[in-house]
């Protein structure tokens, strides 16, 4: 497999509002898989708010524990707080309230993860899929703001792509960066679709130490199967050709 590891999918796979039973399938296929599932995303649910009037701090407590739990279980160690849905400000409410909301949802979440040895990362999500914490600089003065060490900054490039933002912003805050999605900008497809060039983004990635895994979160305009091997050549010679 010319891949190295497997991210999958928060409430998919981890089921936190479900059984020990209802998990224990997904439990021993990570276990027996020939790849590591090392990082997840889509971290809540859409209904469970952190901004708005209806946030329920004990139940992101106990989706929490009960996330980081399982994750610990089968050697999963990085957490994606994309979830657009759970941190979208509602019409009416105060931004800057909001913003308030969700650094208390990362102090809620940051010591329960570290209890786990599991890292949560912050991904700015483009404008056009959520009005809260949209650009790298956004996401690393949230991640200040909550002052967890297990809480840190995921860079995503398609949404950096789509906000127009430059590489320099990942070099702004390369100390706070520790993990990477890409996928291309037009229709968040798999590097080489339609021939995209990553090297500035990836370079800029050469300054962030910490950061040590890039995750494919794309559409596939193949079946994966036909489109991943030429999808990584692709990729793999872009991040070689900076150094990476």
């Amino acid at each position: 497999m010319p891949f190295d590891f497997i991210e999958g999918h928060v409430q998919n796979f981890l089921v936190p509002e479900k059984s020990e039973a209802d998990f224990a399938p997904q439990a021993a296929a990570a276990r027996a898989s020939l790849r590591p599932l090392t990082a997840a995303n889509c971290f809540l649910p859409g209904d469970l708010k952190v901004t708005g009037p209806s946030v329920d701090p004990l139940r992101l407590a106990r989706y929490a524990e009960t996330t980081f739990t399982r994750a610990q279980s089968i050697g999963l160690t990085m957490i994606v707080f994309g979830s657009g849905g759970a941190r979208q400000v509602p019409d009416g409410w105060s931004q800057t309230k909001g913003f308030e909301q969700y650094v208390e949802a990362l102090r809620i979440c940051g010591p329960l993860a570290q209890k786990h040895g599991v890292t949560l990362v912050v991904e700015p999500l483009n404008r056009g899929e959520c009005n809260l914490i949209n650009t790298v600089d956004e996401g690393a003065e949230v991640v200040h703001r909550a002052g967890q060490p297990h809480v840190r900054l995921l860079v995503d490039i398609f949404h950096m792509l789509r906000n127009d933002e430059t590489p320099d912003a990942i070099a702004r805050h390369a100390e706070l960066i520790t993990h990477s999605h890409i996928a291309e900008k037009a229709e968040r497809t798999q590097p080489g679709a339609h021939g995209d060039d990553f090297r500035p983004f990836l370079r800029a990635l050469r300054q962030a130490h910490h950061c040590q895994s890039l995750a494919l979160e794309c559409k596939w305009e193949l079946d994966i199967q036909t489109a991943l091997v030429p999808s990584l050549g692709v990729l793999r010679r872009q991040l070689a050709d900076v150094g990476l």
